[in-house]
């Protein structure tokens, strides 16, 4: 079998399916199932951040995250995070300095995460 023909063979499996799709499409709108959808019409939201992020930064950032890289601010993010549902979680018979030790923890996280923000917005860089 030669490079040709297996790449013929490819193409047109890619076209029996690109049709395929075509014709389930036009058959869901056809049907009126599309504008059911309650985000038809509407720019599709994944959460991750690629509309707020500057768009000079979506490559770099993709990278890292690629590369399994994440920035300190936002594993700062995790570690509220945790520790807020760790507080919520706590038995209404905790001692109240718990409590208060696991919010000053929290608290000082979140003074150093709007400093470090700050920083970022000051120099340009976010």
């Amino acid at each position: 079998m030669t490079q040709s023909s297996a790449e013929d063979r490819r193409d047109q499996r890619l076209k029996l399916l690109d049709d395929h799709i075509g014709r389930s499409l036009a058959e869901s709108v056809k049907n009126g199932e599309l504008a059911a959808a309650p985000s038809y019409g509407k720019p599709l939201d994944f959460g991750d951040g690629y509309d707020e992020t500057p768009a000079d930064l979506r490559m770099p950032f993709k990278m890292l995250k690629d590369a399994g890289y994440v920035p300190p601010e936002v594993e700062a993010m995790r570690q509220i995070a945790a520790l807020q549902a760790e507080l919520q979680a706590l038995p209404a018979t905790t001692d109240a300095a718990v409590a208060q030790s696991l919010q000053r923890h929290i608290a000082d996280l979140r003074q150093s995460l709007a400093l470090r923000m700050e920083r970022l917005r000051a120099s340009g860089s976010l």
